[in-house]
């Protein structure tokens, strides 16, 4: 169009400047259309130079683009203008509609600022409309504010066109301003478009990596949770299916004996021992970890150690319990193993000493201090008729108060014993302390190999007869004590004849057949003693008994 008179434009113009137009619309990146917006003001409206200034995320412009001189090309592409700079320049001169001409005469005040240019000086204009190589015409380039509109400065500035040397050499009429205007006005589009599509495409590599380290990650994930060597399950948090189980992994099924299709009809509360569910429901309510017991196939048990963690499947998706099944059931036998050796003798098997105190202790309790006060303030007051006295004044502070009171041990039932002399049905812990007679003699004649194989043989005798839930304790050397609980008188001394008749059968030790007697002293367990004293009554009657007997009675052979 630099050849053509303002009236007359060709439609060859018309159409190389359309073809321009879709150019800059099609490029395939941000660098190819801004590249496109430069040599389209070259190719199509007539200039021998054009730049395109990009406004910077900082708001400083850059230099993005240039057209029609290799070498100004080389000197400023790359170069930045302050934002301050390109304000004063856009806001001075004569305004053609958008665009900005500043003519040589004003242009020399911006020789020093910092916005990159390539002006040069020149003879002085021979005509009016001559164009002067420092004259400086701007295309502000703003974002559309209407949709559908014609240009114009109500959006936001994305950059500046500058162009240089029409090729008719005159400033451009009305025609050339239009032109050049419309054309920045597309240019805006065509770059908003492109950096749109250039936000899109890193949106997209970005959501594709995610992905992929997402499927990576539950990959990785899989392979951990499959392959692992110890079991591994995900089963459902809250409400109705609390706990059940939605997948496994082949550790799992192989540990308990299940198949994963069947344990999926499961929930770990309808797998846990009966004694254990109160720790599951702690350890699934809260995570962490816990020992317990899971059920096999088979039946039988297996101690385990259950860790759950609470993952979310998203950030605000529903959360599920990771859990860690690990055996024990080795490591388990041997803590058993060991608790079993330090309470049980280690050569009848039965209770030592110290397990014999335990159970003994627990069965009883100690009174409270003030319980033995009303009693021996009410003996005082049966024997002398006097009123319990106040002893505030005295430094105490006591309060009687009844009776059932003083029983502090909700959990606890007191143990009582029958009265002595006769049998009125009270039933209560008897404590029957045996000693051996005879046992030494047989220890100093035939070795202790065969006093092993005595005692042996009388914890077996005395284990056989008594019953299921009572107990038979070796307390040391050659003697032995049973606790017997819910017993009359009579039934405590029915119980040790029969032990005793069981004692006296001969017993085969080192190929030889040798006999024990057995003496008996039975003492009674009530709330208020400690096992110490209960044992030290029973022990004072075991004597009572084996005095009470000639020497030749002791023992039948």
């Amino acid at each position: 169009m630099e050849t053509e008179s303002e009236p007359y434009v060709r439609l060859a113009s018309l159409r190389q400047l359309h073809q321009v137009m879709a150019d800059m619309n099609t490029a395939r990146s941000l660098a190819d259309t801004l590249q496109t917006v430069a040599d389209g003001v070259v190719t199509a409206l007539g200039y021998e130079l054009a730049c395109v200034n990009l406004v910077r995320a900082d708001g400083d412009l850059v230099v993005a683009a240039f057209a029609g001189n290799p070498a100004a090309e080389a000197l400023i592409t790359g170069r930045v203008g302050s934002r301050e700079s390109w304000e004063r320049r856009l806001t001075m001169g004569e305004h053609w509609g958008d665009l900005v001409f500043i003519p040589h005469t004003e242009g020399w005040i911006l020789d020093d600022d910092d916005v990159p240019q390539w002006y040069t000086d020149g003879p002085a204009p021979r005509f009016e409309d001559e164009w002067h190589p420092s004259d400086r015409l701007f295309a502000p380039m703003y974002t559309p504010s209407v949709p559908g509109g014609s240009g114009g400065s109500g959006g936001e500035l994305i950059g500046v066109l500058s162009v240089d040397r029409p090729r008719n050499g005159r400033r451009p009429g009305a025609w050339g301003r239009e032109a050049l205007q419309m054309y920045a006005f597309q240019a805006a589009i065509a770059i908003s478009n492109a950096r749109l599509r250039a936000n899109m495409q890193r949106a997209l590599v970005r959501l594709e990596r995610e992905q992929q380290a997402l499927r990576a990650s539950e990959e990785s994930f899989r392979q951990a949770f499959e392959y692992a060597p110890s079991g591994m399950a995900i089963a459902e948090m809250g409400g109705d299916q609390h706990g059940r189980i939605l997948r496994t992994n082949d550790a799992l099924c192989r540990l308990l004996g299940r198949p994963a299709s069947a344990m999926r009809r499961y929930s770990f509360s309808d797998l846990v021992h009966p004694e254990d569910i109160g720790t599951l429901l702690r350890t699934s309510a809260e995570g962490g970890r816990a020992e317990l017991r899971l059920g096999r196939r088979d039946g039988t048990y297996l101690w385990v150690s259950l860790r759950n963690s609470v993952v979310a499947d998203a950030a605000d998706g529903p959360r599920f319990l990771l859990t860690h099944v690990e055996d024990i059931e080795e490591r388990k036998r041997r803590e058993l193993q060991l608790a079993h050796r330090a309470s049980h003798d280690s050569l009848t098997g039965l209770p030592n000493s110290a397990e014999l105190r335990s159970r003994l202790s627990s069965r009883l309790c100690r009174r409270p201090a003030h319980a033995a006060l009303d009693e021996a303030f009410a003996s005082h007051d049966a024997a002398f008729g006097h009123a319990v006295p106040d002893l505030s004044d005295h430094g105490f502070d006591y309060r009687p108060e009844p009776v059932e009171s003083y029983d502090g041990y909700d959990h606890h039932v007191h143990t009582v014993a029958p009265e002595e002399g006769h049998d009125d049905g009270t039933k209560g812990l008897a404590v029957l302390f045996c000693d051996l007679d005879g046992f030494k003699s047989i220890n100093d004649r035939f070795g202790h190999n065969a006093g092993d194989a005595v005692l042996i043989e009388v914890a077996r005798r005395l284990s056989r007869g008594v019953r299921d839930g009572d107990t038979v304790a070796r307390l040391g050397g050659d003697e032995f004590v049973i606790l017997a609980d819910g017993l009359g008188r009579a039934d405590a001394q029915d119980l040790a004849v029969r032990l005793r008749n069981e004692i006296i059968q001969p017993i085969r030790a080192e190929g030889r057949a040798v006999r024990v007697g057995a003496s008996f002293g039975i003492g009674w367990a009530h709330c208020g003693m400690t096992a110490d004293e209960v044992l030290k009554s029973a022990d004072e009657r075991m004597y009572v008994e084996k005095r009470s007997r000639p020497k030749q009675h002791r023992r039948a052979g």
